[in-house]
């Protein structure tokens, strides 16, 4: 595992809904409120953020919330985006969409979003997009602190960089003690692209290799190897673009094919898979992680009530007054 300590305590990013889903599938259901209501996820996401304060020491703390987590600018621009993951529903006003969560995570997440309320840990989100785009937007505002990203989800991978501040990705796809730090570098050196413009590379490389588990198709043929050595060759999918139209020799005929092929999806992936910078964030004005809970009877309240005590312990227990 790795060290929090440094000179310029960092602004930590975390993407809530990958940290509460991972956390509601790793802990058993059996985890419940003295009325039987789950707890699993709550008290899985509640340890995390405790193991994140405590290990890397933030200055600052956003979770970083889903308003819409199949945004219809990306859904115009590819139908299929995340088309797999949605259960048709029909109500009273007609067919709307909603995504397939276990119904036994829903419920907690309010006790999630009531229990950072109270201990005064920030959120945002904005209206219309993604976390992932809250988060490419408050780390693109980011100017002096490092930024580290805390997610299970590698399409964040895209937001590494050097300057103006370092941000970093701290992936937990395998769990918090096999967490990873991976910058500009560790992302080059995992996909073989450039570690100059790293994060950008990685999205490129994405749209070519498409991800099922998005609805993105990627172009038939072009696997992840082949993609990045394109990327790196050419700089970017645009550059990749315009030589195969000039008929480089670097661009077999075959890809050429398959490019020209896959015009229309390649044409929408760029606005599908590149992470906002620019969302309108709205979300709790101070970020500053709190020294103290704001609400001490609340989060006992809270605590006695869905039988969260070990967790909640552990996470007042990594405030920074408890640490001082």
């Amino acid at each position: 595992m790795w060290q929090a300590g440094r000179v310029t305590a960092p602004l930590v990013l975390l993407d809530a809904a990958s940290l509460y889903f991972r956390s509601f599938f790793a802990l058993p259901e059996s985890m419940t409120a003295p009325d039987g209501t789950p707890v699993n996820a709550v008290r899985g996401f509640a340890d995390t953020v405790a193991r994140v304060l405590t290990d890397r020491r933030p200055a600052r703390l956003v979770a970083c919330l889903d308003a819409d987590w199949r945004p219809e600018f990306r859904v115009r621009a590819l139908p299929s985006y995340k088309a797999h993951r949605v259960a048709a529903e029909t109500e009273s006003a007609g067919e709307r969409d909603v995504e397939e969560v276990p119904d036994t995570l829903t419920p907690q997440v309010p006790i999630i979003l009531d229990l950072l309320d109270a201990v005064g840990i920030a959120v945002a989100e904005a209206e219309g997009y993604e976390a992932d785009d809250v988060i490419g937007t408050l780390a693109a505002r980011e100017s002096e602190r490092p930024v580290e990203v805390v997610t299970g989800d590698r399409d964040l991978f895209q937001l590494v960089r050097h300057e103006p501040s370092p941000v970093s990705v701290i992936y937990v796809g395998k769990g918090w003690a096999k967490a990873e730090v991976l910058g500009p570098e560790e992302v080059a050196a995992r996909y073989a692209l450039p570690v100059e413009g790293a994060g950008a590379a990685y999205a490129d490389m994405s749209m070519l290799r498409g991800d099922p588990s998005d609805g993105l198709p990627g172009v038939a043929g072009i696997g992840e190897k082949t993609a990045a050595k394109l990327i790196t060759r050419f700089g970017s999918l645009e550059g990749l673009l315009i030589a195969a139209r000039d008929g480089h020799r670097d661009v077999p005929p075959k890809t050429r094919v398959r490019l020209a092929e896959a015009a229309d999806y390649l044409a929408a992936a760029p606005l599908v898979v590149r992470v906002a910078t620019d969302a309108p964030v709205t979300g709790s004005p101070d970020d500053h992680v709190p020294v103290a809970p704001s609400d001490p009877r609340r989060v006992a309240e809270l605590a006695e009530r869905y039988n969260l005590g070990g967790s909640v312990n552990r996470l007042l227990a990594a405030l920074p007054a408890q640490n001082s």
